[in-house]
């Protein structure tokens, strides 16, 4: 049970209760680790999931509408997320988060930049997409997870400054990384080929042979050379699991190595994304929240 203040407004308790919940029902892989955070740093990010979640169900319910539409719908959110920054428009199109956002984003000073990526990156996924190089892929990483990571550690509580912040947004990368190995037959089925095409060229592996679930030896060392690279990001972020605050390491702990037990998985068998998407049993999750619970207690 999460105990609030007695003189917290009861609009506000009511908005971050609701955040809450939509973190324990959706939240799947980063709700194991932010269950570990300590008040007001656990409130603070399941605030911050429902409000990247909100973005999410606003791109996925107009999936039919024309690329007009639901770009305009999105930079209606963008206007509704500074107008709440501003002490108006809470309410305008009637999300029950807004109280909580506005007052999560003003308590942890996070900048106001990073909500602006975040819709940015919602508005590229709405088009077919294709990176051509690594360095689009990387910026585009940055809009969907490296703005998730630099808010975290502010909310978290960090010391090394902007090269910490780098680090933060390193691991977001190696996140999302690990998310395009795991999604990546279905995203081509989609029309969405995130791995870069500089990469496929130089494997001999095309789009379709994605789509279309073709196991080959070319596939095989393509695979290799995206795992190689996701797991070089976990190791160059490394120093971030002793840079943010001691309470909320157990947190970085377990999202890190449920995302880092996926790649794992992966590296196993190269060739299981084209069969479905690579998931950890709940049981492994929570073998893996026990484990960080215990670095906790030590």
């Amino acid at each position: 049970m999460t105990l609030v203040r007695t003189d917290t407004p009861q609009p506000l308790v009511d908005s971050q209760a609701y955040c809450r919940q939509v973190a324990r029902t959706q939240a799947r892989n980063f709700y194991y680790g932010l269950k570990l955070l300590p008040e007001p740093q656990r409130t603070a990010m399941f605030v911050l999931y429902a409000y990247m979640r909100r973005a999410d169900d606003l791109a996925d319910q107009t999936a039919d509408a024309p690329l007009d539409i639901r770009q305009a719908n999105l930079e209606t959110y963008r206007h509704l997320t500074h107008a709440a920054l501003q002490g108006d428009g809470w309410f305008g199109d009637g999300w029950p988060g807004w109280p909580a956002f506005a007052a999560m984003v003003r308590q942890f000073s996070l900048p106001v930049h990073l909500f602006d990526s975040m819709v940015d990156g919602q508005i590229h996924d709405l088009s077919p997409v294709r990176m051509e190089t690594f360095q689009q892929l990387r910026d585009y990483c940055y809009q969907v997870a490296g703005v998730v990571g630099l808010a975290s550690v502010h909310i978290w509580g960090f010391t090394g400054g902007r090269e910490m912040e780098e680090l933060a947004i390193e691991r977001g990368l190696a996140f999302q990384l690990t998310n395009v190995l795991r999604d990546l037959r279905e995203d081509a089925q989609l029309g969405r080929s995130y791995l870069p095409g500089e990469d496929l060229q130089r494997f001999s592996v095309s789009t379709t042979d994605i789509s279309e679930g073709r196991n080959s030896p070319a596939f095989q060392a393509l695979m290799q050379f995206q795992i190689g690279r996701a797991a070089d990001c976990y190791r160059h972020s490394a120093p971030l699991d002793a840079a943010v605050s001691v309470h909320s390491r157990p947190t970085l702990y377990a999202m890190t190595e449920i995302y880092r037990g996926i790649l794992l998985r992966i590296a196993r068998n190269p060739a299981r994304p084209l069969y479905g998407k690579v998931r950890l049993s709940s049981l492994a999750k929570t073998a893996i929240a026990i484990r960080a619970c215990l670095r906790r207690t030590k």
